[in-house]
């Protein structure tokens, strides 16, 4: 059995389907900003989403390998300058989508409930050629393949907050030393 990098199966696997694809031959660089893009999803929006970016009325936006990419005014919604439209990209990730929700659908779930858990990008190793260059020189010429695993879960039922008002809460919102000072400050007094 395949190894997978999340542990996010361990908790309920009833409840999540998963899919991988390992040397896929697109860009790691883009597929770990597609994934970045898509991670926490319904599976339902990532779809309409997809086909908006393969129809560049949306844009990926690159937010860690944003060297030399170019600015568009679509990326504003992200609250970023850079974007752009990796279609292999996304045409990989659809296909990785399409079998995860199939295993989900052999799994009984409801396809409109689920919702993208955990995606996963790894660089896989480079393919090597090589490129002819002047004077009789040779330089290499290499492919930066990757691995993605794609987990889907089906949303969890959700809990109403509580109204009252609990005493831990008064601790929300502060680090530990904050904490450890009121927790002095409580046994002095």
């Amino acid at each position: 059995m395949a190894r997978y990098a999340s542990a996010a199966l361990a908790a309920n696997p009833e409840k999540t389907s998963r899919a991988k694809g390992e040397y896929l031959r697109t860009h790691f660089k883009n597929m770990r900003e597609v994934a970045a893009a898509l991670s926490g999803l319904k599976l339902t929006k990532a779809y309409s989403y997809l086909g908006d970016v393969k129809e560049h009325k949306q844009v990926i936006p690159f937010r860690r390998f944003s060297g030399g990419v170019g600015r568009t005014a679509q990326a504003k919604a992200f609250k970023t300058t850079q974007g752009r439209w990796p279609v292999k990209s996304v045409q990989f990730i659809l296909r990785l989508l399409k079998n995860a929700e199939s295993n989900a659908d052999a799994k009984n779930l409801d396809v409109e409930d689920l919702y993208i858990k955990n995606i996963v990008v790894q660089q896989a190793p480079k393919t090597r050629r090589r490129t002819y260059r002047a004077h009789g020189r040779i330089n290499p010429y290499l492919g930066h393949p990757c691995h993605v695993e794609v987990i889907l879960s089906a949303s969890e039922e959700e809990v109403e907050k509580s109204t009252d008002k609990a005493p831990s809460l008064s601790l929300a919102g502060l680090n530990r030393r904050q904490i450890a000072r009121k927790r002095i400050e409580a046994a002095r007094a």
